[in-house]
């Protein structure tokens, strides 16, 4: 079931997105050779309990972290590690959820470590370009698979692929609620977009091919192909003015 949100619900999602969007910024500064997967978790969550806020994904259907720290290959939900530490033209993608008075916000973002290849640099560009692609396209009237296909499109038109296991979802009261939100389908599908919904678009763009395994540890998705992988994400609001980005300072 879908969930309509009055303007005032809608603030206050802002409100722990705000929050998110904060953290993202304080990691762009952190972000540097040396630092472990581990020290960006423990800044993270310092940062969000210290706000009156919790980490949203630490728990969550048992996953064992603050926040998710996907390096390379990575596509999303690698667990923070003492053992990880990044090295100069690794990139990472950092997924960050927060709860903060009854409400839920969520956005990733990839990072450069130091200086990076031009394979790296283009994957990263190509994907949060993707991303502002699916966002102009979330308004009232259109449908949820406008905003998958016209991701779809634009990456494969690059030369990339998108992941399907994973998908954008609804948020709101709940971390994930309908309606679910592919980067990839036929357009004119799915539900339509209404006044007071809240979901969070978020492409993962494979270098290679899109299909995935997981890991050992149960979390960590990586392309089945070893090739590198980025990841964006913003909540989003659709209003009777267009589309609002929440995760935005």
């Amino acid at each position: 079931m879908i969930v309509l949100k009055s303007e005032d619900e809608i603030r206050r999602i802002q409100e722990a997105c705000r929050i998110v969007a904060e953290v993202i910024e304080g990691l762009k500064r952190l972000i540097e050779p040396g630092i472990t997967t581990k020290e960006i978790e423990e800044f993270s969550e310092s940062f969000i309990l210290n706000k009156g806020a919790r980490p949203a994904f630490k728990g969550y259907r048992g996953y064992p972290a603050s926040v998710c720290t996907s390096v390379n290959e990575e596509v999303v939900h690698g667990i923070p590690s003492k053992k990880r530490q990044l090295k100069r033209g690794d990139i990472i993608s950092i997924d960050i959820g927060v709860y903060y008075k009854g409400f839920y916000g969520d956005g990733a973002i990839t990072l450069p470590v130091g200086k990076v290849g031009e394979r790296a640099r283009r994957i990263m560009e190509i994907t949060e370009q993707a991303l502002w692609r699916g966002i102009d396209q979330a308004v009232e009237g259109n449908r949820v698979s406008d905003i998958s296909c016209t991701i779809q499109e634009f990456v494969e038109s690059k030369g990339y692929s998108v992941v399907r296991n994973f998908v954008g979802h609804g948020i709101g009261r709940e971390l994930h609620e309908d309606p679910q939100v592919p980067n990839f389908g036929k357009r004119g599908e799915g539900p339509r977009l209404k006044e007071g919904m809240t979901i969070a678009i978020e492409p993962m763009v494979n270098e290679g091919t899109w299909e995935v395994r997981i890991l050992n540890d149960g979390w960590t998705a990586v392309t089945r192909d070893g090739k590198l992988s980025a990841h964006f994400e913003h909540t989003v609001a659709i209003t009777k003015n267009g589309c609002e980005v929440l995760t935005k300072l």
